[in-house]
């Protein structure tokens, strides 16, 4: 434990209450730990940490853990509150994400109680709801309890008469609190539900409660204003329901805190990538001092050192040193990778054994982990096609039940046995009880929440919810070759002169040309080129599909493919022979020219992904059909599908006609997703059905896509497509839990068993069916967090 600072005489006045210095005698003083608020003797504390020259000591090893990740959210609590506060926090709900607002509160749609419309590890757990509606489901549990005690059998125990003629006063003064104030949120949503004319589940309960309750007042202060057939012939009296009442306030509380601390279970998957995030770094000043600061202090351009075992806190560029970083959290890659000075590193992943420094180059929400957070918020409100099924039959089930309502109470008075008017009344309440929408609303959004959840821990991320649901439908999968198929990393392979120029020179012009280009293959050309001195360029022009140009020493270079020199009328007739040798071995090969006179060639080779292979077996066997479509060669392109099985192959395409091919698929009716990682392929990924952006690729690729594999691995695309079959079939089962549900629910609520088996169905059963159909669609929803792919 490292020994109390001397304090620092201008620390504020709040730190005295939980901090001590070294002048302070610690036998004698007791401090108060920042954030449990309890008393702490430092002799006997669980843990201390030291910031700004203070000590802070804790009540246990928990609380300082707490501390050490966040100390300003402790030592400036009112400041922290303020910015954090639940009023100043967005929020949407999850069945209508259209639905926005400042704060807290119940959607005026559903009445469901909305939720942060993004996560933040600063902001407290709000859990007030659960909180509320636990306290209140106690409450009615507890009073229901006796009352259902006197109204199944227990009155009949109690032989005196005045107590007899009191036990209607009793339920009264048992159930008013249950429905009153335990049950007044729903009738808070049910007023609000009438007011924007949006019916929902809390229409239907505040209907069944308040006609149960209203009734029974009625019944038993002024008896006299029903008629005979009101009356039951085995008690003289009319019939109360005050117990279903109270029981169904309570069962429905059961259902909602169920409900919501299953809901709280959804956002699992955003916390565990927020807690990813380191909350410090250590900054190299100008000067070459070090200082521990939070990640908010850090800018674009900063250098950061890492030690052994950190987390890598930005997105930048090793700048000096070595070591393996594990980016298992990014790729799902368990082996750590090398990393030396020029190559980048992601923030959150963990640094090994080495040391090295880095130098910030994207931080805040422009980082790969905030990005990765900011997708799989947004896939998990955005709504599946098959929600509109969902949203259609809603529109109108309310207001049917309603009616279904009104039919039994009907049918019920006029040929039900007797007391006819009682019985109208309970099998009335049980249909709009039991009829509750909630399952079928949540049934698809708590599956969406869930499978964006798990795929984002397996590296992948969905765009939207259309995306999950459109990807288990494609039939035809079009992917680029370089990056996709192969490493992308491709390496200088061949060097060849058809002039009087020798290869030294013609690589040296050709990389100095080069190195200014962003495309992989230039990048392989330069590093070939390492060992020669290079020159500067001038009107560096790129042209898109064909090659580059530029002025090198006063001398007019070209580099690029036949349709480059063809365009300028350039013959490479004496090398099409070695040219197509090379292809066939799966190069890729550029023809060079200075002075618009043909020079030489040079060759290229992108090595193939090792897992390429097995992802387009498992992608034929699953009935897909695999393309290649790619701007190089015939000959390179069709020896790397070769290789790895592929079939079909479109070569020689410039980005334009990529989307051409996808159209023409599309006109023949097929499902196509494209695989692509560069800035050609985003036009394609916008066209296809399903944008499949590699990870490894540029931003434009990513965000034209709507999926993203964040290790850029073709085997990714095998388990997105299984996360999308799984989130489908559990859709499904989550509708038909919910539409058979409610088919049989009603009819047998309404009484249609009855006269072949005498079988009525209480209203208190009704309200606990439509409680746990609500619990069992959240649970079917939750497997898919632990489903085998």
């Amino acid at each position: 434990m490292d020994q109390p600072q001397s304090s620092n005489h201008n620390h504020h006045e709040h730190h005295s209450c939980c901090s001590i210095d070294k002048k302070t005698n610690l036998e004698n003083t007791s401090v108060i730990d920042p954030v449990c608020g309890m008393t702490v003797e430092p002799k006997n504390a669980k843990g201390q940490s030291v910031r700004k020259g203070n000590s802070y000591f804790f009540c246990s090893a928990k609380c300082k853990v707490k501390f050490d990740e966040n100390p300003e959210k402790y030592l400036n609590k009112e400041k922290f509150h303020e910015a954090t506060s639940s009023k100043d926090i967005e929020y949407t709900c999850p069945m209508h994400p259209e639905i926005i607002q400042m704060g807290p509160g119940s959607c005026p749609k559903c009445g469901m109680a909305l939720e942060p419309l993004m996560i933040s590890l600063d902001q407290e757990e709000d859990n007030s709801e659960y909180l509320d509606m636990k306290k209140r489901f106690w409450v009615a549990t507890a009073l229901s309890i006796p009352l259902l005690f006197i109204t199944m059998g227990g009155r009949h125990l109690i032989h005196s008469s005045l107590l007899q003629s009191l036990f209607g006063y009793i339920e009264f003064l048992l159930a008013t609190p249950v429905v009153l104030w335990c049950g007044w949120p729903f009738f808070e949503r049910f007023a609000q539900s009438l007011k924007n004319k949006s019916p929902n589940m809390f229409t239907l309960i505040g209907l069944g409660v308040g006609v149960s309750y209203i009734f029974s007042v009625i019944a038993l202060f002024f008896p006299h204003l029903f008629p005979g057939s009101f009356i039951d012939p085995m008690t003289g009296y009319v019939g109360l329901y005050f117990e279903p009442a109270s029981v169904i306030v309570a069962l429905v509380l059961l259902g909602q805190v169920l409900e919501l601390k299953a809901r709280g279970q959804t956002g699992a998957a955003i916390k565990a990538l927020l807690n990813l995030a380191p909350k410090n770094a250590t900054r190299i000043n100008s000067d070459g001092s070090e200082d521990e600061v939070s990640m908010d202090q850090i800018r674009i351009g900063d250098t950061l050192r890492v030690r052994p075992g950190e987390k890598v806190p930005v997105d930048g560029i090793v700048a000096s040193g070595q070591s393996t970083v594990d980016e298992s959290m990014i790729t799902g890659e368990p082996l750590p990778v090398q990393k030396s000075p020029g190559d980048k590193v992601v923030g959150a992943t963990i640094n090994g054994t080495g040391s090295f420094i880095v130098k910030a180059e994207k931080v805040g929400k422009d980082s790969l982990l905030a990005q990765i957070v900011q997708m799989v918020s947004d896939a998990q409100r955005s709504r599946a096609p098959i929600q509109k099924l969902a949203d259609q039959i809603s529109a109108f089930f309310v207001p049917a039940v309603v009616l279904a309502a009104i039919v039994t109470a009907v049918v019920w008075s006029i040929w039900g046995v007797e007391p006819k008017f009682a019985y109208a009344v309970v099998n009335a309440v049980a249909v709009l009880i039991i009829a509750c929408p909630c399952a079928l609303g949540l049934a698809t959004p708590m599956s969406i929440m869930v499978a964006t959840g798990r795929a984002a821990g397996m590296g992948i991320l969905f765009k939207n919810a259309e995306s999950i649901e459109t990807l288990r439908k494609v039939n035809v999968l079009v992917i680029d070759k370089t990056g996709t198929v192969t490493e992308g990393k491709p390496k200088l392979m061949e060097v060849k002169s058809y002039s009087d120029k020798s290869t030294d020179e013609i690589l040296r012009l050709v990389a100095t040309l080069e190195k200014e280009s962003e495309h992989p293959l230039a990048s392989a050309i330069v590093a070939g080129a390492s060992h020669l001195k290079l020159g500067q360029t001038e009107s560096f022009t790129s042209i898109t599909g064909k090659g580059t140009q530029a002025i090198v020493e006063d001398k007019l270079v070209q580099i690029g493919n036949i349709s480059l020199m063809n365009d300028s009328s350039i013959s490479t007739n004496s090398a099409e022979k070695y040219s197509d040798e090379l292809r066939g071995q799966g190069h890729s090969v550029m023809y060079v020219a200075i002075e618009k006179t043909f020079a030489g060639i040079i060759s290229v080779a992108d090595p193939i992904k090792k897992t390429s292979l097995d992802a387009i077996k498992e992608l034929k066997h699953s009935g897909i059909k695999v393309i290649m479509l790619t701007g190089d060669n015939q000959r390179t392109a069709a020896a790397v599908a070769k290789s790895v099985g592929i079939d079909d192959v479109v070569a020689d395409v410039l980005p334009q006609q990529k989307t051409d091919v996808i159209k023409r698929l599309q006109a023949e009716g097929k499902i196509v997703a494209m695989a692509g990682d560069g800035i050609n392929d985003a036009p394609a990924l916008a066209q296809a059905q399903v944008g499949i952006a590699m990870g490894t690729g540029t931003d434009i690729a990513i965000k034209s896509a709507g999926v993203t594999l964040v290790k850029g691995d073709l085997k990714g695309i095998v388990s997105a497509i299984a996360i999308s079959n799984a989130t489908v079939r559990n859709i499904k089962q989550n509708l038909f839990f919910a539409f058979f549900y409610n088919a049989l629910g009603v009819p047998v609520a309404a009484g249609i068993l009855y006269p072949f088996f005498g079988i009525l169905l209480n209203p208190m059963f009704a309200a606990l069916a439509m409680s746990l159909s609500s619990v069992s669609v959240i649970a079917n929803a939750l497997r898919l967090r632990s489903k085998a792919l």
